[in-house]
């Protein structure tokens, strides 16, 4: 049970996730998931000159059950290292500008998996949804 306490250690990122996770078209939530920045992992081999330049972000991408690709974000390092615990670097992104720049393959986008307020999208879902100018 969320008691006021539990909320102030809760991000305005996880209370969207856990909204959205009740009524996917709460566009609120949807809003100040966009807003919000997200960690995304450095992939291994990524140069650090790589992981430095602001103006690139080198995706991460797991291949899920049934080979669909997904690139995992988060929104503490808590929730990485619960999925990922052996991720060493990381860069903080803006979700929207992220979104804005998807690609429009079949890549997906998976924030906080593993977690009890997960959320997957589509690549269509990923514009659509969270892309901010």
């Amino acid at each position: 049970m969320d008691t006021p306490a539990n909320d102030n250690h809760t991000s305005p990122a996880q209370r969207a996730l856990d909204t959205l996770a009740h009524n996917t078209q709460d566009t609120a939530a949807l809003d100040t998931l966009a807003q919000c920045d997200v960690l995304v992992p450095v992939p291994d081999d990524a140069t650090d000159a790589d992981a430095a330049d602001p103006s690139a972000v080198a995706l991460p991408v797991l291949e899920q059950p049934g080979g669909q690709p997904v690139v995992p974000v988060f929104t503490s390092e808590l929730e990485m290292a619960g999925l990922l615990p052996y991720v060493s670097r990381y860069r903080l992104v803006p979700l929207g500008a992220l979104a804005a720049q998807w690609p429009t393959d079949d890549l997906s986008l998976t924030i906080d998996a593993g977690s009890s307020h997960p959320l997957t999208l589509t690549s269509e879902g990923v514009r659509t949804l969270l892309a901010r100018p």
